[in-house]
């Protein structure tokens, strides 16, 4: 497992490659949670642990910049999919 995180804005992203289930390669997760704003502890906002419908990348690398961007994307656009 290979992990990375970061902060965007008012959001804490973290982002894993994951072993694959069955089989080489790593799929992607991501795990976004509002920092700012929050009232006592950061909530989460959105959570996905197979992006990309369980695709499997070749590297851990991959697999991290895909989640990355991803989760990047989310919170950039505002989207919906974030709940708090």
């Amino acid at each position: 497992m290979h992990f990375d995180e970061c902060h965007e804005g008012d959001y804490r992203i973290f982002v894993g490659a994951l072993d694959a289930p069955r089989g080489q390669g790593y799929i992607a997760a991501l795990v976004v949670s509002r920092v700012c704003g929050a009232r006592a502890t950061p909530r989460e906002a959105y959570r996905d642990d197979s992006l990309a419908c369980g695709y499997r990348w070749r590297s851990a690398d991959e697999a991290i910049a895909y989640a990355m961007n991803r989760a990047r994307g989310l919170v950039r656009t505002r989207s919906r999919m974030l709940t708090c």
